[in-house]
C-alpha cells in the first residue's frame, strides 16, 4: 500500500483515515494543498470501503490507479499553466514592440461636416422596378410650335 503511494508522497502530504463502519472498514486518503490557489482537484480524496480481506487484496491497485491519475492531472495543469504564461508573454511583447500611435488632441481638432442627409428614396428600396418616364416637351418647343401655327 505505502509502496504506491510514494511518488504522491515525494509532492505533498497525504492524510489516511481508517474507520470501521459495520462489519467493514473505510479508508480515505487525502491529498493536502502544497501552495495556495492550487486547483481544488489536486486535493480531490479517495475513499475505498470493503471487508478488510478485500482491502488487503484491493486497495494497493486502486492507489496505483489513483496515484497515477493525480500525477497526470498536475503534470496537464502545470503544462496549461506553462502555455497560458508564454501565450501571455508573448502578447506583453507584441504589444510592446507595436508603434504606439498618438492620441489626438481634442483641442486641436477640425471641425468636421457631418455626411449629407440621404432622402427617403436613396434610403428605402423600392419594391418595384423604375419606369423609364416619357420625355415632357419643353415649353420652349411648345412656345415656337404655337408660333409656327397659322390660326
Amino acid at each position: 500500500m505505502f509502496v504506491e503511494l510514494m511518488p504522491l508522497l515525494k509532492e505533498r502530504t497525504l492524510l489516511i483515515t481508517v474507520a470501521r463502519v459495520d462489519a467493514k472498514l473505510k479508508v480515505n486518503v487525502i491529498p493536502t494543498t502544497v501552495k495556495e490557489g492550487e486547483d481544488e482537484a489536486l486535493t480531490t480524496p479517495l475513499s475505498y470501503s470493503g471487508s478488510a480481506e478485500e482491502l488487503d487484496a484491493e486497495l494497493g491497485k486502486h492507489l496505483a490507479s489513483y496515484v497515477d491519475s493525480h500525477l497526470e492531472l498536475g503534470s496537464t495543469l502545470a503544462e496549461a499553466k506553462a502555455e497560458m504564461d508564454a501565450a501571455a508573454k508573448s502578447a506583453r511583447q507584441k504589444s510592446k514592440a507595436a508603434p504606439s500611435v498618438p492620441k489626438p488632441d481634442p483641442a486641436s481638432k477640425k471641425e468636421e461636416t457631418p455626411p449629407p442627409a440621404l432622402t427617403a428614396t436613396e434610403t428605402t428600396p423600392s419594391l418595384f422596378p423604375a419606369q423609364p418616364q416619357a420625355p415632357e416637351p419643353s415649353t420652349q418647343a411648345v412656345g415656337e410650335a404655337g408660333r409656327n401655327a397659322t390660326p
